[in-house]
């Protein structure tokens, strides 16, 4: 894991310029990427900065880590944040846009279509190019719980939640997370600080310290990572 610091105010547009980095990469590779979003809120700076990147968003395909049951344009739904601020000002195909189908009435099987859906837009290796990933205060990562039996090895790829902070919840689950070509976490402010820590120090009791995939990048402001041995972290400005 690559950890970098940067000023609280830089933050969106330093995850937005990495992000774009790997889509252009992954286009340029394979004719197409594959990413998938968290909400959250680090998300809305995130895609800020994105409306303005340079992204070949027509062969871009967007996906959801994570998203609460609720109805549509709900404000908790995580959907409404990306829309708002990133699909609606750039040009991605409507068929490349895959919201996790959570108003299904039979949510286990609605899981389960948007697994095959990763198998079809991944060619059907369920290797995404990009996550974009947040940490909770009590370690949560997606919408996986300290606890959840969904942080097994062996859970499908697309699972139901129970109740997490008062709502179900669909997620992507470790396999998928674990298998990505790339992964970001996104995290600021001082109420993190403890838990970032944590997490990097390997914690396995946290949900986020089980995706273990080394490419990923910790992007985080100054306040988050106050509790850090400067030695194990950079400063250095992401090259677009």
């Amino acid at each position: 894991m690559k950890i970098e610091i940067v000023a609280e105010d830089r933050l969106g547009a330093q995850a937005a310029a990495r992000v774009s980095v790997v889509l252009r990469e992954a286009v340029r590779r394979r004719g197409r990427a594959t990413v998938a979003f968290s909400g959250g809120s680090g998300a809305a700076s995130l895609f800020a900065g994105l409306a303005d990147a340079e992204v070949p968003w027509p062969s871009v395909d967007i996906l959801q880590v994570d998203e609460r049951v609720a109805p549509p344009d709900h404000p908790d739904r995580n959907l409404s944040g990306l829309r708002a601020g990133l699909l609606a000002h750039v040009p991605v195909p409507q068929a490349h846009i895959h919201p996790m189908p959570v108003e299904d009435p039979d949510l286990e099987a609605a899981a389960e279509r948007y697994a095959e859906l990763l198998r079809a837009v991944t060619d059907p290796d369920l290797r995404l190019d990009l996550v974009h990933l947040g940490i909770g205060t009590d370690g949560h990562t997606a919408s996986l719980a300290p606890g959840s039996p969904l942080l097994n090895a062996d859970a499908p790829p697309v699972a139901m939640t129970p109740l997490l902070h008062g709502r179900r919840r669909m997620t992507l689950t470790l396999p998928i997370l674990n298998a990505a070509r790339d992964a970001l976490w996104l995290v600021g402010g001082a109420e993190k600080a403890t838990v970032v820590r944590r997490v990097v120090d390997g914690d396995r009791a946290l949900p986020a310290a089980n995706v273990t995939l080394r490419q990923a990048r910790l992007l985080l402001d100054t306040a988050a990572a106050s509790r850090l041995d400067p030695m194990r972290t950079t400063a250095e400005p992401e090259k677009t």
